[in-house]
């Protein structure tokens, strides 16, 4: 699949926008494009719908390549999901990337009431219909890039065979290149690096155990973070020292922004830096602004 759309070396993921007016949303993207930040990613929970979201920032800025990371293939079906992407493609050429995933259990059959069954089995067939699927509408003149959330190799292998590449996400430099090594040269690999500007250690770990303790209560976290080599032991109380360190690298911005250029040495096309801070804290504008002068200034 030959792809045009560029979302530059560095972007920017936040799940804050969800929380903002909808016209503040789109206004604090306006601020990260005119940052240099080349995409800005944003998640698919039980917030805003994904695409709606995606038309929303895409209308209020001007270069900036907005992704899902990631838009549940639970919450639509193959051919919803497919046209919904191509309506933004042709409306905003060369602007949107559709980032699909299984979500989580919890997500998709408490909250959504599906059945969770074989996640891979049921994104393959998912995401075949996807590319089949007919569209009546006036096209755009390509259909936009598709990438998975991808974590483990079943989903890596599948995500270079059937689209662009992978998003892995609460993954080390080591996940990264052992990704870039599986999925092979040519594939798109955009992992999450989450980062905490801050170089007190008992703050930053703070920092790190509340944004990470969530995600390690989740099986399939817990799967992919025993196979990149922690531990039941590194899974409790919010999160052992050495999984925050390794998941959520904190310091001044020199230091953080040298964990980001890690992946990129490591194999990743596009790394999507998540800055962290306590929920309820105002956005993170001083860190996302202190990261584009290091990364991409």
């Amino acid at each position: 699949m030959e792809v045009t759309l560029d979302p530059g070396r560095i972007g920017v993921w936040t799940g804050l926008l969800d929380s903002l007016p909808a016209a503040r949303a789109v206004e604090t993207v306006a601020e990260l494009e005119s940052m240099g930040y080349g995409a800005v990613w944003i998640p698919e929970t039980v917030g805003r719908d994904a695409l709606v979201h995606a038309a929303l920032l895409l209308g209020g800025s001007e270069r900036i390549v907005v992704a899902t990371g990631i838009a549940n293939v639970y919450a639509r079906d193959a051919v919803t999901m497919a046209n919904g992407a191509r309506t933004l493609a042709e409306a905003y050429p060369d602007r949107f990337l559709l980032g699909v995933g299984v979500s989580h259990e919890p997500l998709v059959a408490r909250v959504r009431g599906h059945d969770w069954g074989r996640p891979v089995t049921y994104l393959r067939r998912y995401l075949q219909a996807m590319a089949d699927a007919p569209y009546w509408a006036h096209r755009p003149s390509a259909d936009p890039p598709v990438c998975v959330g991808a974590l483990g190799p079943r989903a890596l292998a599948l995500a270079a065979e059937l689209t662009w590449g992978a998003h892995p996400y609460n993954v080390t430099v080591d996940h990264t290149a052992g990704a870039r090594e599986l999925m092979g040269p040519d594939a798109f690999l955009a992992p999450m690096a989450a980062v905490t500007v801050e170089s007190d250690a008992s703050r930053a770990r703070e920092i790190g155990r509340q944004t990470l303790g969530f995600y390690l209560d989740l099986p399939n976290y817990r799967n992919s973070l025993r196979r990149q080599g922690f531990d039941d032991e590194d899974f409790v109380d919010g999160g052992s020292d050495r999984i925050v360190d390794a998941l959520r690298p904190w310091g001044d911005v020199e230091k953080v922004a040298a964990s980001v250029r890690e992946h990129l040495d490591a194999g990743a096309d596009h790394v999507c830096v998540q800055v962290m801070n306590l929920p309820g804290d105002e956005l993170p504008l001083d860190g996302w602004r202190a990261l584009a002068s290091a990364l991409v200034g």
